[in-house]
């Protein structure tokens, strides 16, 4: 017998790959309840809406990313530069993936979902968090000498990096940059650099 745990995972499964192969307006809840083989009552026991069921899948790419990033902060072995360009590339090659994410980057979910802003804004201030980490570390071991504030120091750098998310997930142009990544931070860890 099915546990009701397991028919959520399942119904988060199906929306996860129907979300991305045809997005958000174009799935529908009677498609989903058709391919995970529920009933659509079911659906809605455990979603409310296609929203809150978009929220959870969303959710759990961000966790997924979360995860994968959290290796890179729990070595102990390698540098802050190191650590925060392999955080940042792990950060980005992970969301790459992450194609329900970009779907929230599109322009008409800001203005009609607000969950897509706490989703957003909970995880800038997990990012917030983990790059001042790095950045102290690097204050702490000597790596790292800056004359900014680290707050805006991270801000600044969580602006860039989501400023670059439009261009590299929404246009499909990450591929075409991703190879220049090791460049990039060759000039950004010089500038924090002793």
């Amino acid at each position: 017998m099915i546990k009701i745990d397991d028919t959520r995972e399942i119904i988060i499964s199906v929306a996860d790959r129907l979300f991305s192969r045809f997005g958000f307006h174009k799935t529908s809840m009677d498609e989903i309840a058709k391919i995970a083989r529920k009933a659509k009552g079911s659906i809605y026991y455990h979603f409310p809406s296609k929203e809150d069921l978009f929220r959870e899948v969303v959710l759990k790419e961000i966790s997924q990313l979360k995860n994968v990033s959290s290796l890179v902060l729990q070595n102990q072995i390698i540098s802050s530069s190191d650590k925060l360009k392999e955080y940042v590339l792990t950060r980005m090659s992970v969301m790459e993936l992450s194609l329900n994410y970009h779907e929230t980057l599109k322009a008409d979910f800001f203005e009609h979902y607000k969950f897509v802003d706490d989703l957003r804004n909970e995880f800038d201030a997990w990012d917030r968090t983990n790059l001042k980490n790095i950045i102290n570390q690097g204050i702490t071991d000597g790596e790292f000498s800056i004359n900014i504030n680290i707050d805006i120091l991270a801000d600044v750098l969580i602006m860039i990096l989501k400023g670059l998310e439009i261009p590299f997930f929404v246009q499909n142009r990450y591929k075409d940059y991703s190879t220049h990544f090791n460049d990039m931070f060759v000039i950004l860890t010089r500038g924090l650099s002793k």
